[in-house]
């Protein structure tokens, strides 16, 4: 028996989560540059669909097991880590240590559930989420290095290098994974590729601007920072053309996972010109951040013109697309 269709945000998939991740992320690189009431006006934006995301994915656990399970194979099930990290580091950023020390909490434990059962499912010819193995992986080193520095003690810090680590070997793993004609036709989350290297550099800058590393494991940080950074910026480049060569004009959910890596690349920036004394690194930072803030308008414009009718649909989807997609 075909069950009655429910409310719209009852059938919201995993990918969703990439919003609350490119909107958490603009909040970010918005009071970094000091506009801090649009920051905030993102950070409860972010937080209000994180609460929706969170309540629909809930019911689902309770009510539709084998969706839930099917769903939580899949990489897009990794934003939930990913975009709880986002919204903690932002927290703390506020002196809401607390509920920033919660929120990692909760991270650390779905992290473990949810990236054993994706790694389980990993297989040739991925899509550009793949690369969310790494991202989840990197946003619980940011959100524990960035609670070390508001005075959480040094074992935040060292959790974060350990996990940092790990985080850039999962994206070694995920590239090899990869199916590199996704960025030409890719719907979207191609982009994680160099948003990965992104959440990455982010969390190595974290770790340069800690006083617990000096000498030489201060060097060794801040080298790898930067070229984690140079990579991300080298993705961002082979992107962006492969965008204006092959546009891709029609909404797709996975259009947030492109907004997310184009704000994160600008919060790397910031955060990496501050922490490694690159002066120029936060006019780039500053550029790319309103490129990613005009992105974040254009998505949702889309949605609304495709759900008009005004806009063509996505092409048929390529197998690496049909594997990331949950079986029903």
């Amino acid at each position: 028996m075909t069950r009655p269709p429910g409310p719209w945000w009852a059938e919201l998939p995993p990918a969703a989560g990439s919003a609350v991740m490119a909107t958490g992320i603009l909040s970010v690189g918005l009071h970094l540059v000091g506009h801090e009431t649009f920051s905030r006006a993102a950070l409860a934006l972010a937080g209000a669909v994180w609460l929706v995301l969170a309540a629909t994915f809930s019911v689902r656990f309770l009510r539709d097991r084998p969706r839930w399970h099917a769903e939580a194979d899949t990489p897009p099930a990794l934003t939930a880590v990913a975009a709880t990290a986002v919204l903690g580091t932002r927290f703390s950023a506020l002196g809401r240590q607390t509920l920033a020390a919660a929120l990692l909490a909760l991270a650390a434990v779905l992290w473990p559930v949810l990236i054993s059962s994706v790694v389980r499912h990993w297989r040739r010819r991925m899509p550009g989420g793949a690369f969310l193995v790494c991202v989840a992986t990197q946003g619980l080193a940011v959100l524990a290095a960035t609670l070390a520095a508001a005075g959480g003690g040094d074992w935040p810090a060292w959790a974060a290098l350990l996990v940092f680590c790990l985080g850039v070997l999962l994206y070694g793993e995920a590239l090899v994974r990869f199916d590199f004609r996704q960025v030409w036709t890719g719907a979207g989350d191609q982009w994680i590729a160099g948003g990965a290297l992104a959440i990455s550099a982010l969390a190595g800058s974290k770790l340069t601007a800690s006083p617990l590393w000096t000498g030489g494991a201060h060097q060794a940080l801040r080298t790898a920072t930067l070229v984690l950074l140079g990579l991300a910026l080298a993705w961002y480049a082979i992107l962006l053309t492969a965008e204006v060569v092959r546009p891709r004009a029609y909404y797709d959910v996975r259009r947030w996972a492109t907004v997310f890596p184009l704000g994160m690349t600008a919060v790397a920036c910031l955060s990496t010109g501050a922490a490694a004394h690159v002066r120029g690194l936060h006019t780039l930072g500053v550029v790319l951040l309103w490129i990613a803030v005009a992105a974040w308008v254009l998505t949702p414009a889309a949605f609304v013109v495709t759900r008009a009718g005004g806009g063509a649909g996505p092409p048929p989807r390529s197998p690496s697309d049909l594997a990331a997609t949950p079986r029903r």
